[in-house]
């Protein structure tokens, strides 16, 4: 995909003891109907990089990041990840609300009615170890379908380099002190349109749970091209398609772990054509994203995969080399009992500077799609996205409707294309 920019605004793990549940959280879990937990919403998360605050971290700051759920439920829990980390973080506080609606201008108010305080094992402060992952209790927070959420984390000493998501297209806050319950952003300083950090995860309780969609992908799948803070990206159109076919219990998740610059056989940090440094934030290849991004996710049960453009443009990689490792991630999700889904890779000419494109890059494309179409049986099910958006005249090309303006990634028209291209049958609808 397109250069990602890096963002350049400017311990021992500790045990903490949990409180016994009282005896109303006793009673109310007698009372309560089991439900089952399922995926509404995740991201996909990478180390920090060598410069800027995702390298310095935090120090008695707050962050509050604002989410796009996909299912709605009684209840809700929130993971945080530690993975990339370099020393255990302490979170001094965190809450979950729903955003002040009355204030939509500004998507870091809250309604102070909804705030509620997430524990960790009952307490309200919780140390995530070097590499680790935290999950929240169950918090009483109702939430509707395609619902904003808004999480406020405080950390009260050094983070160190973070563990991150950079291209969010969302929004989100950074300020001094503990804000986590600040009704308004009027604290919060420090607004990038980037960037999710630490939280990787949020699951709802519902009735019946039809497992999750996850979407792993590069940024095409990020929503690099869409309008920011519009959830436009095609996963959360693709979101909207399946609550409308089937509003109802049975309506799975989808889960958004796509990943900007992501490459199949290549690492973040390595540079790229037309002269492409490379970053931490693009992350590891692929396939050492499989067991965090995807098999790790809440109630997974279709994957579908659209990776494989990165390869070509910035590292020159045959057909053959991504051909193998799109075999080599079908065996492993369906191995693990899980519908596979690949889509085809979409055009980029016009994209970058010179050697980024290339009349002998675009063949790769070709046959990629090519293998990918006459050996569909191979998957569980073939999406054509580049059908969906190439240009009849010049299949090189986007559509000129569907281009965001940098050739390569779509607009929110082509993000909608992109969903309505995938068959609802494929998910089991």
């Amino acid at each position: 995909m397109a250069a990602v920019a890096t963002l350049t605004i400017a311990g021992t793990p500790a045990v903490v003891a949990s409180a016994g549940p009282t005896a109303e959280a006793e009673a109310e879990a007698f009372i309560r109907p089991k439900g089952t937990w399922a995926g509404s919403w995740a991201a996909a998360v990478t180390r920090g990089n060598s410069t800027g605050l995702t390298n310095t971290g935090f120090n008695n700051q707050s962050v509050r990041m604002v989410v796009h759920t996909s299912l709605g439920g009684d209840r809700l829990r929130i993971r945080l990840s530690n993975i990339f980390g370099e020393q255990a973080v302490k979170v001094g506080k965190a809450t979950v609300a729903l955003p002040n609606t009355a204030t939509p201008d500004d998507v870091s108010d809250i309604d102070p009615a909804s705030v509620r305080e997430l524990t960790f094992n009952g307490a309200s402060s919780a140390n995530m170890a070097r590499g680790g992952e935290l999950l929240s209790d169950p918090v009483n927070l109702p939430i509707a379908d395609q619902q904003d959420l808004v999480v406020t984390l405080y950390f009260p000493t050094a983070t160190g380099p973070t563990t991150f998501h950079g291209q969010s297209q969302q929004t989100n806050f950074i300020g001094a002190t503990d804000l986590t319950t600040a009704p308004d952003g009027a604290g919060f300083t420090i607004r990038p349109n980037c960037c999710w950090f630490y939280l990787s995860g949020v699951d709802v309780e519902r009735r019946h749970n039809p497992g999750s969609v996850v979407v792993f992908s590069d940024s095409l799948g990020d929503g690099n091209g869409s309008t920011v803070n519009a959830n436009r990206r095609w996963p959360d159109l693709l979101a909207d398609r399946l609550i409308d076919a089937r509003p109802d219990v049975r309506t799975p998740g989808v889960l958004n772990a796509s990943l900007a610059g992501s490459r199949l056989n290549h690492e973040g940090p390595e540079p790229g054509a037309g002269g492409f440094p490379g970053y931490n934030q693009l992350g590891p290849n692929a396939l050492a994203r499989l067991n965090e991004d995807v098999f790790a996710q809440t109630g997974a049960r279709t994957v579908i995969t659209h990776i494989g453009i990165n390869d070509i443009w910035m590292t020159g990689d045959s057909a053959e080399a991504i051909i193998a490792s799109l075999r080599q991630i079908n065996q492993q999700v369906q191995q693990r009992g899980l519908t596979s889904l690949v889509s085809t890779l979409t055009p980029y000419e016009g994209h970058g500077n010179p050697g980024v494109w290339t009349p002998e890059k675009e063949e790769t494309r070709q046959a990629v799609n090519a293998w990918l179409r006459n050996n569909a049986a191979e998957f569980d099910g073939l999406i054509d996205f580049d059908l969906a958006l190439r240009d009849p005249e010049r299949p090189s090309r986007l559509k000129p409707e569907f281009d965001s303006g940098d050739h390569i990634h779509p607009n929110d028209a082509g993000n909608q294309a992109m969903a309505d291209a995938v068959p609802l049958r494929m998910l089991g609808l």
